[in-house]
């Protein structure tokens, strides 16, 4: 009998090429609802459960920050770390253009064109992280550091109080 090929996504195939270790989490999700409800159908701590948002600056150049899930993104300070004067949340149905992922999907490593991208700073204070694995019904574990190392990541204050 054949052995199953494991399936790996953009992301990891780019984790394995810079030697990053990760731990990967399935999860069945018939329809991608938010990062909340990953969480909880894997026992994870929202703390350590991150989002990718993708915005758009005046400038037109499109920037990523990557927040815990159960915090909001601070416009103003987003626009700040990345030296604009504001920065708006892109529409959704443009994600899957600009990123090459889909919603529920979506990670900073291995998108379709390298953005500026910012984790919030909460992260240095993890041991791991969880990110999305480049696919619904996917998550990775790993050091933060690893991954600004991966998406080419800065730390900064991005988030509301």
């Amino acid at each position: 009998m054949a052995k199953q090929k494991e399936v790996k996504t953009n992301a990891m195939r780019i984790l394995d090429k810079l030697k990053i270790d990760y731990i990967h989490q399935s999860y069945e999700c018939n329809e991608f609802v938010d990062g909340l409800q990953t969480a909880d159908l894997l026992k994870l701590p929202y703390e350590r459960v991150y989002k990718t948002l993708v915005t758009e600056g005046k400038s037109k150049n499109y920037f990523v920050f990557v927040i815990p899930i159960d915090k909001e993104l601070d416009m103003k300070k987003a626009a700040k770390a990345v030296g604009e004067k504001a920065v708006a949340m892109i529409h959704l149905r443009d994600l899957t253009a600009i990123t090459g992922y889909v919603r529920g999907g979506c990670t900073a490593i291995g998108m379709k064109k390298k953005f500026k991208t910012v984790i919030n700073d909460t992260a240095k204070e993890l041991d791991t992280i969880y990110i999305s694995g480049g696919k619904i019904g996917l998550q990775i574990q790993l050091r933060p550091d690893d991954f600004c190392t991966a998406a080419a990541a800065v730390y900064g204050d991005v988030i509301t109080p």
